[in-house]
């Protein structure tokens, strides 16, 4: 395949249409100079996450916005494991926070989790992070991250989103929902897909 590259001015659609995970992207390219534009604001449509995988979740969103959109299109898909569920709920981490109404609760979520898990000793967790960049003519790559931890109850801090106020990262002593903002966006599972794509941007 030809290399693509991103170039500083370039517009690139976040196929996300959750607004704190596409606020966490647009700062992260921000440095970059890549205009961040979201899917919701754009009015696409939310494709069915059908994959087993992170990166062929983030790969089918990443597809339908570049199709869409006439534009590069950059898709994250990312989950919370606990080594005590087998890596439950990886890439089903939306799910369990999904109403019946289709609306999500990560409160909901967090609790169902901690239900789960019962009283183990394995106390591992983990976030995983795999980014699709994809063109409007079918081209895709996909770049992964991982930060592994603990989790921690009850959980701790209102900052971040989704799990984060139950993961505690190794060798840190705030959790993701009590970290700054910027601390979090230095180190996430998020931070390290982004250090892996940074060579197609720029």
């Amino acid at each position: 395949m030809t290399e693509r590259r991103l170039s500083r001015g370039d517009r690139l659609v976040v196929a996300t249409h959750n607004p704190g995970k596409l606020a966490e992207i647009a700062a992260l390219l921000a440095p970059l100079g890549v205009e961040a534009l979201g899917a919701a604001a754009l009015g696409l449509a939310e494709p069915a996450e059908t994959g087993s995988t992170f990166a062929e979740n983030a790969t089918i969103k990443a597809l339908a916005a570049a199709r869409a959109a006439g534009l590069p299109a950059l898709a994250d898909d990312s989950g919370f494991s606990v080594a005590a569920l087998d890596g439950a709920p990886g890439v089903h981490t939306a799910d369990w926070a999904t109403l019946p109404d289709g609306s999500r609760d990560y409160g909901v979520a967090m609790a169902l989790t901690r239900a789960r898990i019962g009283e183990p000793e394995d106390a591992r967790a983990w976030f995983t992070c795999c980014l699709a960049l994809a063109w409007p003519d079918g081209a895709v790559e996909t770049f992964e991250g991982r930060i592994d931890g603990t989790w921690v109850w009850p959980p701790r801090g209102t900052e971040g989103f989704g799990y984060d106020p139950m993961f505690l990262p190794d060798g840190e002593a705030e959790t993701f929902g009590e970290m700054a903002p910027a601390r979090k966006h230095a180190i996430s599972h998020r931070a390290r897909a982004f250090a892996a794509l940074r060579s197609r941007l720029g």
